[in-house]
């Protein structure tokens, strides 16, 4: 069933302000929830193609969206370069 919409967006800027400190990244309250939800989406897509799935409880889902979300900055960071 996952987290539905609400506490995925909720999740998702948590992670995403979590992942912009940790990367000291200047971004937004938007930046910073586009940040965790797409990186979470993107690193349980990631990790389901090699057989890795992520609970759907809160903690397990907050750390995977944190991870995403740091990957996502360094990404950005790689390709501005």
């Amino acid at each position: 069933m996952g987290l539905g919409f609400f506490m995925s967006i909720i999740v998702g800027g948590l992670a995403g302000w979590a992942a912009s400190n940790i990367m000291k990244a200047k971004t937004g309250v938007l930046a910073n929830v586009l940040l965790g939800v797409i990186g979470a989406g993107l690193l349980n897509w990631v990790l389901g193609k090699v057989g890795i799935y992520a609970e759907t409880n809160l903690i397990p889902q907050f750390i995977v969206a944190c991870a995403g979300a740091v990957g996502l900055i360094w990404l950005g960071r790689k390709l501005s370069d």
